[in-house]
This record gives C-alpha cells, structure tokens and sequence, in this order.
C-alpha cells in the first residue's frame, strides 16, 4: 500500500489540510506499537461511547506519526497532514473498498458461524508454494477488522482470503462492499450472535449478501437452511455443494464438524483448479496464539501459526504488551513467497524487531545467517529448528519475553515444546478475546461516560492473576479488584499500573498496600482511623479510599444511622480522600428479589447522595455488579463491577457472553476389562459388559470435585462424552471410551468447556453449587495457557 493523504481525502470525501504526507500503514490502536513497527503510518482517531483516541494525537505525533484520520478539527503541526472526516470507520471502509478494486487477483470471501479461521488457515496451507497467498490477520472479519486488512494486500497476490464476521443485521451490507468477493464460501450455520436475528433463515440471508456479486458459491447441504437458500436463491450461479467430495476419515481431522471443513477446503481447491488435498494427517493449523510459562522464569509468546510481514508485525505489538519490562527474544525463521527480494525482506524486518526493542534474535534458516549484518542486536543463527533446539543458550530464554514465529515448514511447535515449563498435563485455557467479547458485552449496556471496576480477585476467579489484568489495563477499564493486599502487590510486581482496590483490607497489610499504592476498601470507623494513622506514618495524605455502605447484605459497610458520625470522620480526617461509595445487590440475580433489589437500589442511593453531598470533593458512586448491570440500569450510577460475567459465566440471561475457560488434560493409559470388574477405590466403578477405559491425570487435588465420579460428569474425547468410572483420586480419574473409536494414548479429554452439556453452568448444576466455587477450585498446579487469535 502506498497513498498519499490527498488521494485518501479524495476517496473518502474528508477534507485536507496540512503536508500531503505519504501513507503505508494504518494504526488505529494508540497503545500499540504499530506505529514504530510500520512505514510511513497514518493514525485514525475515532471517538467512541466510552473512548476518544483523538485524546492521543499528540502522543501519536511525539511517536513520529506524521499523518492523520480525524473525527474533527485539529490544526496540524509542521510536516503533518490531516484528513478530517464525520465517521472515520466509515471513511476507512470506503478507502478499503477502493483499494480492493485495484486488486487484480482472485478475492475469496469466508463466512458462516463457526470455522472461518479454520478453514481459512487450511485453504492456505494446501495451496502449492508457488502460489502467492493473501490472508486477513488471524480473525480480523469486524468492520474495523476487514478494511484494515484490504489495506494490507500488496496487490501481486495471485489469491487473497478475507473473513467476514457479523453480529447484527446490515453488518454484511458494508462488508460486502469492501470485499467485493469473486468467491464466496460459507461454513456454518449456527447459534452464534443469534441474539440479534429472529431466527436462523434471517441470519443465513444476511450471511448471504456477501456472495451478492459473487461467480462462485461454495457451501456444505448439512448446515440448513442456508443450503436451501442458496440453492433457492442462487440457481443462475455456479454452486458447489462440498458434501459431493469425499470426507476423509474422522480419526485423521478429528470430529464430523472438520470432516465437514476438510470437504468445503477440498471443494474450494477443486473449484479455483488447484491440486487436491492428501489429508493423510491432521493438519498443523495453530489457530490462536499461546501465551505460558516457560523455562528459566520466562514467558512464552507462541505464534508459530503463520508468517509473513504482516503477521510479524501483529506478534511483535502483542509481545510488547504482554512482556512489561523483561527483555524481549525473537526466534524466527525464514520468510518465504514475500515478493520482496532478501534484502529488501530482511531490512525490513530487522527494522522492525530494532523499533519493537528485540534485543535477542535466534534466527533459523541460511538466508537469515546470510543477511545477519542487518541486525544491531545479539543474535546467534541456526540451520534447522532441530540444531535451534539441541544447541539454544540460557541467555535467549532465561528472564524473557520469547516470541515464536515461524513458517510452518520449520514445526516451530518442537520448540514451544521445547521451552515451555514441563509441569502437569492438565491445563486450563483461557480464551483471552472471549474476556474482551464479555467485557464489551457490558460495555454497551452502560450509559455514556460510566466507568468500570473488573474483579479480579482469587486469581481472576481462578484464570489467572497477572495476565488478566494486564488485558483489563490494556482494555482501558478504570478499576481493579482484589481480595486481599498480597494479590495487590503482586499485580504491582509485575507491571500492572492501574488503580487497585483491595476489598478486605486489615490493619496488618495497610503499610504494604500504601507502599505499592494500593486503595482499601474501608468498612468501619476502626479501620478508617487505623488506615489514616498508616497513611500519617507514611507521610503521605489524601490518600484514596473506598467507602463500604451496608444497604442490605450485612457482610461489611456503613450502616445508614452510622453517616453523621462518619461524616464528621471524614472531615477530621486530611490523611483520606474518598474516591468512591459503593455497595453490593446480594440478589440482583434474582428476579423473585426484585422488590428487594430496588429497595436496595434505593437505599444506596439516599446513603451516598448523603455523603456526596457532605464532602467538598466529587466522588464516584457504584452498587450494580454483573447482574445488575443488566437488569437494573438504574443502578448504574457512576461506575460498575463485573464480576464472573467478564469470565462467561455466572448470568444466565445475558447469551451473548462466551465462557473463557476450558479445562482440558490427556489419556495416559487404556485399559480393556470384562464384565464384571470393578474401577478404582472402594471397588465403586462397577463394570456390566466389556469396556474400555482410559485414565487421566486429573483429580480432586486439581479441583475435580469427587462427587462427579461414578457416571455423574462426563469428560469429552474426540467430542464424545465419556462417563467418568468409579470414584475420583487424588491426581487420576477413569473414563469409560468403550464406545468412541480410534482413542488412543495421548488424545485429549475435555473436562469442561463452552461444548453443549459438557459446560461450567452444568458442572455446577450437577454438584449444587455455583461456577464460582468450580473456577476458584482450579488447582495453582493446574498449568495456565493463554490464547489470542
């Protein structure tokens, strides 16, 4: 891409004023790194109901962007130009859809409810390697998503595939568009964001409209109605039904579902004349970024999914979010089919690596060693990702923040194997975009300007501590939450800035939570003099506090005859700043409570009104927690708290929130037993008809409750469900795979995740309890891995 502001103005109809600077990215993301890493970047600035990026442009300016996308009027500096624009998403879709039509290649448009990336990733991997391949960033299908990555095409790609994602009716329109696909091939059909539409045949139609002037169709009959739609609708087309192809054996792909995705990537490889797939093995489609624990204290960025300069680009931006003041490793090999030459190719990445602080590069691959003189960094090479293994020193991994990105050629999962911390094959993944989905789920149910606390207490409900804040502090909520002072200071001890509460904070933990400013929760006049008299031994004053008020819960607050004394506290009390009056609905979950609630609601909000009024600052004001802030928008008041809502679970009315966490483990032996045997302890797993069980390496010791042993919880293999046997153990349980095929040692068992009766909500059903008790339960043993797409 190469533009300069004034062809940019004349295509979205803004208005230029400034140097006519040239154009060859687009960073939309003010916190990103994306302005170092690209050339010549424009920056748009776009205000939204709870952001405003054109708060950054002098930021953006100091960075060394020169030109600008704007929602009003600004008066560039010298040597800046600016286009400024009434709706600069709008604006970056009309730039896109330009751009697209100068695209003389082969457009290929992907959409349906699930699989997109899937299939995507595997269309790219099976074409032959001669053949120059566009694909959209990992899953960029949004409106802001699909014009960003148009942008991105080069223009001698002889193929380009873009996602296209929707939510609501007339999204696809705009898409549309955009993309102006030659081909369209569509997925599925499912439940996903089925909130918006009246039904499935209203969310097919509106999927269709992205094939509205495409040649060729490209669909699987199983998923209905969208088949007989497009066969009703697009009868003058050429259509290709993927269910005419040859499944490959289920064992090979894993599931009916890729069975289905592995017939669509042979249909479209046969319709555009390429060679047809071998499907001998499962393939090696990475689909989302890993974020672990690694050997040495380090933490592992694994991204081993794709590469090329874009993607390279996106990495490197995330590694700088995420390593916060450790030193930066980059192992990355050749890049291959960048229409660049080496040199060209290789100055641009070391140019990259050099602006995004890389200190260490491991290059893998003769070409790299060749062109070493580009990088002004340590750096050490090798010939093959086996020689990288056998032969990488500690000090390229010990301490630091380690991207792996390489081509799929070179297996770098052998290395993420090779460097992450070896502990318990359990582990539990958490889905680091569903949190965002959640969080923006939220988000657009509060007024304008209200802000919000996430809780992250417990370890994040038991998906992690530092990881999960360092996404909410990335994701520009106000507040965090903790229980106690030490989960506080750990979050400071890793990088994490933002305001911190602490909910029940003791006098033995004031002196460390002033130390590493930390705010408490104060619940009484004991400890509103007992924090002062910390804060005075500190020397500091006005320091902020958070007022507890009991409206009707009686676990800990300010009761409403108690504000006239407290009041006067307050005002004898300089070492203190109330920063905000809060309360807690203990039944806003519960419509049969509603009265009750309001009574609350109600009460709160006479409470704090009192004080508010009482003191010579302003103050903020929150009561609503997840539940509340759905169904009681009045309570809404300055602030709110989400709590197990942020991680999918917890409220059941809200559908379109998706659960973060997936626990997941491996076989390590099965075992064929007759009739009439008998299963772990007590001899409780009583055995009728020949069975065959498999047992794995989770138990109540990993925070797998006893009483789901003997039938009561299934686990899933292969997307089977397989009855747990007999009594759970310590580390271990058995499960009855007698009537899945083709399990073998090693295969995965799902404990729980979001699958359809194998899910946290059920668990919690089963055991007559809440998700909470379950997340929180998760042993710290149990191994953490983060995923991003």
């Amino acid at each position: 891409m190469n533009y300069r502001l004034s062809q940019i103005a004349a295509v979205v109809g803004g208005r230029l004023s400034g140097t006519d600077t040239e154009v060859r990215s687009v960073v939309t993301d003010s916190r990103s790194l994306s302005c170092e890493l690209g050339a010549a970047p424009l920056f748009v600035a776009m205000r939204g109901a709870h952001h405003d990026s054109h708060d950054f442009l002098d930021e953006m300016h100091r960075r060394g962007v020169r030109a600008f996308l704007v929602e009003r009027d600004i008066e560039p500096a010298e040597g800046c130009g600016c286009i400024v624009v009434r709706n600069a998403i709008e604006a970056l879709q009309r730039w896109a859809a330009y751009h697209r039509a100068l695209f003389r290649g082969t457009v290929v448009g992907i959409t349906g409810s699930n699989g997109k990336t899937v299939i995507k990733e595997w269309i790219a991997e099976e074409l032959p390697p001669a053949v120059k391949c566009y694909r959209s960033p990992k899953s960029y299908n949004s409106q802001l998503g699909v014009p960003l990555s148009v942008l991105m095409l080069e223009g001698d790609e002889e193929l380009a595939l873009f996602e296209a994602g929707i939510s609501q009716p007339g999204e696809m329109e705009r898409l549309e568009r955009i993309i102006r696909p030659d081909a369209v091939l569509f997925t599925s059909l499912g439940d996903a964001h089925q909130e918006h539409f009246a039904g499935l045949e209203a969310k097919a139609l509106e999927k269709m409209i992205l094939a509205r002037s495409a040649r060729t169709i490209l669909y699987h009959s199983h998923y209905q109605p969208l088949a007989h739609l497009i066969e009703e609708r697009f009868a003058d087309r050429t259509r290709i039904d993927a269910a005419s192809f040859e499944a490959p054996k289920a064992e090979l792909v894993g599931s009916e579902a890729a069975c289905r995705n592995a017939q669509l990537v042979e249909a479209f490889l046969s319709a555009m004349g390429y060679p047809a797939p071998a499907f001998t093995a499962v393939p090696n489609v990475a689909m989302r970024l890993e974020v672990k624990e690694g050997i040495n204290d380090s933490i592992l960025v694994n991204d081993a999914y794709n590469l090329d300069l874009n993607s390279l680009a996106l990495a490197l931006d995330y590694l700088h979010n995420v390593a916060l003041g450790r030193p930066r490793t980059l192992i990355l090999s050749e890049i291959a089919q960048s229409g660049l030459t080496d040199e060209e190719l290789y100055g641009r990445v070391a140019t990259m690596i050099r602006r995004a602080g890389i200190d260490f590069l491991v290059g893998i691959g003769p070409k790299l060693r060749r062109h070493a003189a580009l990088f002004d960094c340590k750096k050490e090479f090798y010939a093959s990702t086996g020689e990288c293994i056998a032969r990488i020193g500690r000090d390229a991994v010990a301490g630091r923040a380690v991207l792996l990105k390489g081509a799929r050629d070179y297996r770098f999962e052998r290395i993420a194997h090779a460097l992450s911390r070896q502990s318990h094959t359990t582990v539990l993944e958490v889905d680091l975009d569903a949190m965002t989905h959640n969080l923006n789920c939220f988000r657009s149910k509060l007024a304008f300007g209200t802000r919000f606390v996430a809780m992250v207490k417990a370890g994040s409900y038991g998906t992690g501590d530092f990881e999960v804040a360092q996404l909410l502090q990335h994701q520009g909520v106000d507040y965090l939450a903790v229980a106690f002072a030490d989960e506080g200071v750990l979050l400071r001890e890793r990088g994490i800035t933002m305001p911190i509460v602490v909910l029940n904070a003791d006098a033995d933990s004031f002196g460390p939570m002033i130390a590493n400013r930390l705010e408490p929760e104060i619940y009484s006049l004991h400890s509103l003099e007992a924090f002062a008299a910390a804060v005075a031994h500190a020397g500091e004053s006005r320091y902020p506090i958070h007022v507890k008020l009991d409206t009707g819960m009686h676990r800990l607050g300010f009761m409403e005859e108690e504000l006239d004394v407290l009041c006067r506290a307050l005002d004898a009390t300089p070492e203190v700043k109330v920063a905000s009056l809060f309360s807690h609905l203990n039944c806003a979950d519960m419509p049969e409570e509603d009265d009750y609630t309001r009574a609350q609601i109600a009460r709160f909000d006479r409470m704090s009104a009192k004080l508010r009024d009482a003191l010579p600052y302003p103050v903020l004001r929150h009561t609503a927690n997840s539940a509340a802030i759905d169904r009681f928008p009045e309570a809404q008041f300055d602030m709110c708290r989400l709590g197990l809502g942020l991680y999918g679970f917890g409220w059941k009315h809200l559908d379109a929130l998706r659960p973060v966490a997936t626990l997941r483990t491996r076989i390590v032996q099965i075992k064929h037993l007759a009739a009439g045997e008998t299963v772990g302890y007590g001899r409780a797993g009583q055995i009728e008809r020949p069975t065959v069980t498999a047992t794995v390496p989770v138990g109540y010791a990993d925070g797998l409750d006893r009483h789901l042993g003997c039938g009561r919880w299934s686990m899933l293999v292969a997307g089977r469900p397989a009855p747990i046997v007999g009594r759970i153990c310590m580390d271990s349980c058995m499960i009855d795979i007698t009537d899945i095929a083709e399990v073998r040692e090693g295969d995965e068992a799902v404990i729980f995740s979001a699958a359809a009766g194998n899910d946290l909500e059920t668990m919690a059903r089963i055991l007559d309890t809440i998700p909470y008790e379950i997340m929180t339960s998760v042993s710290a043993r149990v191994k953490r891995i983060y995923l991003k797409a």
